[in-house]
């Protein structure tokens, strides 16, 4: 089955929190793959957690 950008985005953020199950991380990993939207999501909260722990760390 098929995910929609909204249902990829929740998996985005919900990896954030949690490990994915194999087969969502799957299903994200090829949704990803074709959506260029979705990637720059996945990369710009990657980039927003990193520097939010920095912060945090005093950096």
């Amino acid at each position: 089955m098929k995910l929609s950008c909204r249902q990829a985005s929740r998996l985005i953020s919900a990896s954030q929190d949690r490990p994915l199950s194999q087969w969502e991380y799957v299903r994200l990993r090829v949704h990803l793959f074709m959506c260029g939207n979705c990637r720059n999501f996945s990369q710009q909260l990657k980039q927003l957690s990193e520097a939010a722990h920095r912060a945090g760390r005093g950096e």
